[in-house]
């Protein structure tokens, strides 16, 4: 048996894994001193030997502290194994040293989460450079691909869809969505003509004018990239765009620059919560925590309100 414990922000989506498989699930109290210092303490004590910690890691510099200090301390009170469930995994995409000096963040920060847990579920972390969890990761990872259910909310949303994917590194992405669709793709480039001319280049869209292009893509945080491509998109498609990202961080004014760019509608995973979460992965989140624990296999998860 596990106990789920969800870090704060984090309750809506514990309770649906800790549902699905009838667990129990518990809350990692965290409260701030003036002087800047943590309390952390742990609601209730785990009465089960696995315990499981529920923190998306967007913003994540203010959650790593009380999340290292959650695995200890579940450890010190009897917990024998302790896994992460970070629906999104942050400091993915610094993964080399690209000026002289520089931290190559994906790699300190695996060994941080490597040294505290024993096994971790994430969704569709960025990869690039690195190629496999286990290149960086030491303890036991399963990453879950939300592209199924993307493609089915497309197909329930959207009509005579064109996936398109705002840079080269989306490919991999809009192509598996495409594919499940049975919809055709494209993947734009970006062409400098100095410092702040950049142009989007879609390559072949012209005979896919008629349909609606669905811009697809694992991060949307500033939204500078989709940005630039909805204003190509709505200058040569009859039909205003569509945007999803599977992790929707729209940091400062992003959504309102995406809007102002001609999206009709934005859409993201509810790895992160609010209000354009709609795409709910908690079922195969579940279904791959519950394999590594190993207990039993998870029933059906009902959505809830993951603004919590």
């Amino acid at each position: 048996m596990s106990t789920f414990y969800a870090m704060p922000g984090n309750a809506a989506f514990a309770r649906q894994l800790a549902r699905a498989g009838g667990q129990a699930c518990g809350a990692v109290q965290v409260h701030p001193f003036p002087d800047g210092e943590t309390m952390v303490r742990i609601e209730p004590v785990p009465a089960t030997p696995a315990a499981i910690v529920v923190c998306t890691l967007d913003h994540p510099d203010a959650k790593v502290v009380p999340l290292l200090m959650a695995a200890a301390t579940l450890r010190e009170l009897g917990a024998t194994r302790v896994g992460l469930v970070a629906p999104y995994l942050a400091y993915m995409r610094q993964d080399q040293r690209f000026e002289p000096g520089q931290a190559v963040s994906a790699r300190i920060f695996a060994r941080l989460l490597s040294g505290a847990f024993d096994w971790l579920v994430t969704v569709d972390p960025h990869l690039h450079r690195i190629h496999r969890m286990s290149e960086v990761y030491t303890l036991e990872a399963r990453v879950v691909h939300a592209a199924p259910r993307i493609a089915a909310w497309i197909a329930a949303n959207v009509e005579q869809p064109l996936i398109v994917g705002p840079d080269g590194e989306s490919a991999q992405w809009v192509g598996d969505v495409a594919r499940r669709l049975d919809a055709p793709f494209v993947v734009s480039t970006k062409e400098r003509y100095g410092d702040r001319d950049v142009r989007i280049r879609l390559p072949g869209i012209a005979q896919w004018k008629a349909h609606t292009p669905v811009l697809v893509d694992d991060i949307v945080s500033s939204g500078r990239t989709m940005v630039e491509n909805l204003k190509a998109l709505t200058v040569q498609m009859a039909r205003k765009p569509v945007c999803i990202g599977v992790h929707g961080i729209f940091a400062q004014d992003a959504l309102d620059r995406l809007h102002a760019a001609g999206a009709e509608r934005i859409v993201t995973c509810n790895t992160i919560p609010g209000s354009h979460a709609q795409i709910d992965v908690a079922a195969d989140v579940a279904a791959a925590a519950y394999a590594l624990c190993g207990d039993a296999a998870p029933q059906a998860v009902q959505p809830e309100d993951t603004k919590a």
